[in-house]
């Protein structure tokens, strides 16, 4: 054990990177609320650019309707990965919490939308990388896959009454309504969002690095190997 005055030191330079990876989680907070916050400005409260000069009947903008979901994209069966499978790599594995842990291959390329078919329900996760969905969510594929979709379906409302086993059930969130702005408007909005996305996701890797960096120094510090 380092003496007293090298411990102060040592908890000194943790702390600096604890710091760092705690200001990065409140700048991705903040992204990721501002993103969200603009998808119900346009797309729930109507207030859209050019909304004063957009008639508005029920609800619905012209040029815009309202679909179901299943005639937008399809909600697709994750494939089940025991922990005892599972072999850690570079893929991330997704489960109705988040990411469960990693792989060494992947089931789908990103990027993909997550939700929660078990367990969480109707969880929604964006991951903009391949990865892995196990069986208790489905995942919208790469070629369906928007923010507009990603934002729209965390506004869903996935619980049915008539379901007796708890869960997603496809053939109920196929069929939920979604009001889908016309495509001049699904351009501004995923150009307005994707660079909040491209912050968010530096920021996250950054934290991934400093955290590895600060878990390897540690050891480092505590025999003596780094001086301080």
């Amino acid at each position: 054990m380092p003496p007293y005055s090298a411990q102060n030191q040592i908890a000194s330079i943790l702390s600096a990177y604890d710091d760092l990876i705690e200001n990065n989680r409140r700048r991705i907070q903040l992204l990721e609320q501002a993103a969200r916050l603009l998808y119900k400005e346009w797309f729930v409260h109507l207030r859209f650019p050019g909304h004063e000069h957009t008639q508005i009947i029920d609800g619905v903008p012209e040029g815009w309707e309202k679909k179901p979901l299943g005639s937008i994209a399809s909600l697709k069966y994750g494939k089940a990965l025991k922990n005892d499978d599972r072999i850690p790599g570079p893929f991330p594995v997704y489960g109705s919490s988040g990411i469960v842990g990693t792989h060494t291959k992947a089931l789908v390329p990103g990027p993909t939308i997550i939700v929660g078919r078990k367990g969480n329900v109707g969880s929604v996760y964006w991951s903009p990388d391949d990865c892995h969905p196990i069986d208790t969510v489905y995942f919208i594929d790469s070629e369906h896959c928007s923010f507009f979709l990603y934002y729209a379906l965390q506004q869903m409302t996935f619980i049915s009454t008539d379901v007796a086993v708890p869960g997603l059930n496809r053939d109920f969130a196929h069929s939920r309504s979604i009001l889908v702005a016309d495509q001049k408007m699904l351009r501004l909005f995923e150009e307005t969002v994707s660079p909040l996305h491209q912050q968010t996701e530096l920021l996250k890797r950054q934290n991934t690095a400093l955290a590895k960096a600060r878990d390897l120094l540690l050891p480092k510090l505590m025999n003596g190997d780094v001086a301080v």
